[in-house]
Parts: C-alpha cells; structure tokens; sequence
C-alpha cells in the first residue's frame, strides 16, 4: 500500500541554537563573562552581580556579612538565624493553664503539679506516734520509764487546777493525756 503525496523523510531540520546572552562581569572595566552570582548586600540578598571567575573570588574574600553592625546586632541576628527568622515563644507560653485529659500514669507529678503537691503533704503527714512524739516535747529514742517521767511533768505544768479554769490549760491537758496514751499504747503492743 503506498501513500498518496506523502514522503517520509527520516532527517529532521537541524536548526542552529540560538546563543545564549552572555552577561558582562559587572566588576568596572572588566569585560570577560559574568557567570558567577554574589548578593549585592545583606539587605537585598536576592540581587545579584554577576562576575567573572577572579572577580567573585576577590568579591567574596572582602565581602563581611555582618560588616557595620554591634556586637549585640551580630547576637541579635545569629539567633533570628538559628530559628530561620520566624517567630518563637517560651516553652509553656501559648498554652495558659490548660491541664492534660489523658489518663496516664504520673507518679512524679510531672505533668500535674497538683500530684506533687499531694505527695508532699502525704509524706509530711504524721503518724499518730510521731504527734503523740511531739505534743510530748520529746525526740530520739522512746522507753517507759522516759514517758512517764515526761507525763508527770507536762501534767504538772498544764494542770487546769493551776490555771483557774483557763481553757487553753484544760486543752493542752487533754491533749497530754491523748498522746500519752497513744504512746503508752505503742510501746506497751
């Protein structure tokens, strides 16, 4: 089968590329090609001068960054880098008082502070003996015969006979009694 008026040519027209613009160093007097790109200023980093070779090696070993501006400007700045210039906040500083949901377990409070808090006051609470301890006046080693003795004195001392009635008297004496018992009580089981 033969095609009617149509010739196949395998050979494609070989058109000759258009030459590129070439860019003059834009370093005066210069007249070589400027192929190498360097900021114009700190200020303007998307402009650029296009330079020969040479011109941007020597442009680049006298270009300072940071040319011009403090000691507290460069510290400024090298932090704004650290964090690519964006915005940034304290830790905790956008949340407010917002308090987790979630069910975990939290045995050193660290999400909550009111678990600490809790702990503390459990670990501070006294036992029965150890108030009993302190209502007594009395530390260190406990024995009989130093409990009785420190319960006469105290008895003595706070007896509301002595004080006329005086109902601050009467209940540090109840108070006496109640500890002493409690004592008695633990050294005798």
């Amino acid at each position: 089968m033969k095609a009617s008026g149509f010739k196949r040519s395998w050979r494609v027209p070989f058109d000759e590329p258009p030459k590129p613009r070439t860019r003059h160093c834009d370093h005066p007097g210069c007249t070589a090609e400027g192929e190498y790109r360097a900021p114009k200023s700190r200020d303007h980093l998307t402009e650029y001068y296009w330079f020969c070779l040479d011109h941007v090696r020597a442009y680049n070993a006298s270009w300072d960054f940071y040319k011009g501006m403090s000691p507290e400007q460069i510290e400024a700045e090298l932090r704004r880098s650290t964090t690519w210039q964006r915005e940034t906040w304290p830790l905790g500083a956008k949340t407010g008082n917002r308090r987790f949901n979630f069910g975990i377990h939290d045995p050193f409070g660290v999400f909550d502070e009111d678990v600490v808090r809790e702990q503390n006051a459990k670990a501070r609470a006294e036992t029965p003996e150890q108030a009993a301890m302190r209502v007594m006046e009395l530390d260190g080693e406990l024995t009989l015969a130093i409990l009785k003795k420190r319960y006469k004195l105290l008895v003595k001392r706070h007896h509301p006979d002595l004080h006329g009635g005086d109902k601050a008297a009467e209940e540090k004496f109840k108070e006496i009694n109640q500890a002493y018992t409690t004592l008695l009580a633990s050294l005798t089981a």
